[in-house]
């Protein structure tokens, strides 16, 4: 069989929207697979090809129980649960052409979760009541389409039949969609930026795109750094120069640029080739100055802009996060080399500057070397992280790394 639309809802109570959503979908010439979420029934008004308790037994649940136990919550969080496993495994077996979904708050929960078994490039579209709301937590990292229904997901009038015809149309005509890229690369590279690591970013950049790579940035700030982790998981890059983990000092310590707690387990996973530097561990992101925690209040702070203000880490939180990056980029299967600028991990951290505090770097330094295994290859050099040298240097382990990989 081709690969179809997946149509995702609860046709318990919402039958005659999703039977219009389908003939629209027919109506265009695309095959369609309907998978029903509702817990309290199921519809005759269409073939329905996956019925809501196939969903919840993927997840080791009755659907008798879910009704007898009354409990709306839960019920949503195993049909979100069944879905989500369903999904992946109609995608593993290329049966996924794009996938459409549309409800009120539990419709789009179970929807955006089946959406997140979905790799990137398959298109993704909710027509939702939620759509005008942050919704951030369930897209997460996903490129995810979501469209306001205006109107109550609910019965069929002039404005949801215009609006769920135009969300039809839409996810048809980007299903539709092929890229064709000319450019011949080597590989696809995942890089990692801040402000303060931007010089060497682009030079490292440079260097690799004159080799014949495909660069990829993504800034560090919480959702940069996990997108970057749910495409690496999703196969599409080759290898990856994870020169800013700033983002696991905010997960630390409570920042706003948290990538969450598995930031760098996605490439160890997998076993990509990683370089690693230990870029911007000098500093926690918080908002404006106020909002600071009392508790950092007589840390060295720096505004960086009047909404974002800088905490320079300390001895002990040096210690810890040298020991969390070392341990996690131990469980890699592929190649990982971790080097370490002696001359400041970032901008401000150059000689001279505010966070420059060498000795508290030596710290994460040692932690790192103590912790990491032996096949985890660690290199100091004296420049800082900006230096062009350091860059070079970065580009050199890299192709040293392939060369190696390859032969």
């Amino acid at each position: 069989m081709s690969p179809s639309i997946l149509v995702v809802g609860c046709f318990d109570t919402k039958g005659d929207v999703f039977a219009y959503l389908r003939q629209c979908l027919l109506d265009s010439g695309e095959q369609v697979c309907m998978i029903n979420t509702g817990v309290m029934g199921t519809t005759t008004l269409f073939p329905v090809d996956v019925e809501a308790d196939v969903v919840a037994a993927q997840v080791n649940e009755s659907l008798t129980a879910l009704r007898e136990e009354g409990d709306r919550g839960r019920a949503i969080g195993i049909m979100s649960q069944g879905v989500a496993v369903l999904v992946r495994q109609l995608v593993a077996a290329n049966q996924v052409k794009a996938i459409v979904g549309m409800g009120g708050g539990g419709g789009t929960f179970i929807a955006l979760s089946a959406m997140q078994s979905v790799p990137f490039g398959i298109p993704k579209l909710c027509l939702s009541t939620l759509a005008a709301k942050d919704v951030s937590a369930q897209t997460g990292s996903k490129d995810i389409t979501l469209m306001t229904s205006v109107v109550d997901v609910a019965g069929l009038n002039s404005i949801s039949m215009t609006l769920i015809a135009q969300a039809a149309a839409g996810i048809c005509a980007m299903a539709a969609v092929t890229l064709t890229n000319k450019t011949q690369y080597k590989g696809r590279i995942a890089i990692s930026m801040f402000g303060n690591t931007t010089p060497c970013v682009n030079r490292c950049t440079e260097l690799l795109q004159q080799q014949g790579y495909e660069v990829f940035a993504f800034h560090a700030n919480g959702t940069g750094g996990s997108t970057m982790e749910s495409l690496i998981a999703d196969g599409f890059f080759d290898a990856v120069l994870d020169i800013t983990t700033t983002e696991l000092a905010d997960e630390l310590c409570g920042g706003i640029c948290s990538a969450g707690p598995d930031r760098l387990k996605a490439a160890t996973a997998l076993g990509i080739p990683q370089i690693i530097v230990p870029g911007c561990l000098d500093m926690v992101n918080f908002g404006a100055p106020d909002t600071v925690p009392a508790r950092y209040r007589d840390r060295l702070l720096y505004s960086w802009s009047p909404v974002v203000t800088l905490m320079r880490t300390n001895e002990a939180e040096n210690e810890i996060l040298g020991r969390q990056l070392a341990e996690t980029l131990n469980q890699s299967a592929g190649p990982v080399t971790i080097l370490l600028p002696g001359g400041g991990l970032s901008q401000l951290d150059a000689r001279g500057g505010l966070f420059y505090q060498p000795l508290v770097n030596q710290i994460l330094f040692n932690s790192i070397e103590t912790h990491a295994s032996d096949r985890v290859q660690l290199i100091r050099s004296d420049a800082n992280i900006n230096d062009a040298a350091f860059a070079a240097l970065l580009v050199d382990c890299f192709t040293a790394m392939e060369q190696q990989r390859t032969t």
